[in-house]
């Protein structure tokens, strides 16, 4: 996949091209149907299948205060488009210049001189350009009078059956709903949406050592790491080190109110640690990925280490349960 962080990058001979445009903030499962109907655009048109998106989130441009926590951050967001069969994006800087650009001038520049589109697939509710005042029939105007097609996506294909129980039935699948679900700690809810586990990524670094002191050891990520938080409590999951070996792992949320004075950390502590490396299994300073697989229970605080000791004790073992089934039926 192509690369591109600004136009100026984008060869002159690069074309033609279908694209769409969007801010893909966790690239669900409502995304990745709109991509495939790209990609599949593309292979019978010959051309290139592109998307357009922008960084930082353009919430944070206009509403920095107001600005929704976004689910994953830019580096997860380019490997997982990457993944989807798109032959190139192009991911630009968003400014309040860039913002001002009409609708008009937005697309000649961007879609029709940079990328040459032959089409465009965009959904119904789609806004674009100064104030965002283009919307689909100015996307249709502009088809016509630039010499592109447009394709329109009914409420973005993006409709995702959930279980028979579940009381959202066939919710849009949105990036808000996927916050909402973290929020609530609901993990299980935000896979099935996103269609994989949510993920965090950032740097191993040191804590106040009081897993290692009670005997569980953890890694705990650094304050700078990408992806939402997903409410306090304590999850089962999978740390996925630099080698890209992926280790069962009982995942802490929050503050540990058994001690005072902690702030908010996420860490995880790496389950079934091979026998030879129990003393001197080191991930500091190494980019690791957690994934969120199921939340075990809230957060709790507790009356002393010997009770949260215990308790660690049934979390581990919980975790490694429930692990170890999903691992078996990955096979």
């Amino acid at each position: 996949m192509f690369y591109w962080r600004d136009l100026d990058s984008v060869p002159e001979d690069f074309g033609p091209s279908v694209l769409t445009l969007g801010n893909f903030d966790g690239v669900h499962r409502g995304h990745l149907r709109v991509l495939q109907q790209v990609v599949e655009a593309a292979r019978q048109r010959s051309a290139a299948a592109v998307v357009v998106s922008f960084d930082p989130h353009p919430a944070q441009v206009h509403r920095p205060d107001s600005a929704p926590e976004l689910i994953m951050g830019l580096d997860d967001r380019v490997e997982t488009l990457a993944g989807t069969g798109i032959d190139a994006l192009l991911m630009m800087h968003y400014t309040l210049e860039l913002a001002s650009n009409t609708p008009e001038e937005f697309v000649e520049r961007v879609f029709v001189r940079a990328l040459k589109a032959r089409a465009v697939v965009i959904g119904h509710d789609v806004r674009f350009g100064r104030g965002n005042s283009g919307d689909i029939e100015t996307m249709r105007e502009l088809g016509r009078k630039l010499g592109f097609e447009v394709i329109a996506i009914d409420d973005f294909g993006t409709s995702y059956p959930m279980a028979a129980t579940d009381a959202d039935g066939d919710r849009r699948c949105s990036s808000t709903w996927v916050r909402e679900a973290l929020e609530a700690g609901d993990v299980g809810t935000a896979a099935r949406i996103l269609g994989r586990h949510h993920r965090m990524r950032g740097d191993v670094v040191h804590g106040a050592a009081r897993g290692r002191e009670l005997g569980y050891p953890t890694a705990n990520l650094a304050a700078s790491s990408q992806g939402f938080i997903p409410a306090d409590g304590i999850y089962a999951g999978w740390l996925i080190d630099e080698a890209g070996t992926r280790w069962p792992a009982a995942i802490s949320v929050g503050s540990n109110p058994t001690f005072d004075g902690v702030d908010r950390q996420v860490e995880a502590h790496v389950i079934n640690r091979p026998p030879e490396r129990v003393q001197d299994f080191d991930l500091y300073g190494q980019a690791v990925v957690v994934e969120f697989v199921e939340r075990l229970r809230g957060q709790v605080t507790y009356t002393g280490p010997e009770a949260l000791i215990e308790q660690m004790k049934l979390d581990v073992d919980r975790a490694r349960g429930l692990l170890s089934t999903e691992q078996q039926a990955r096979r």
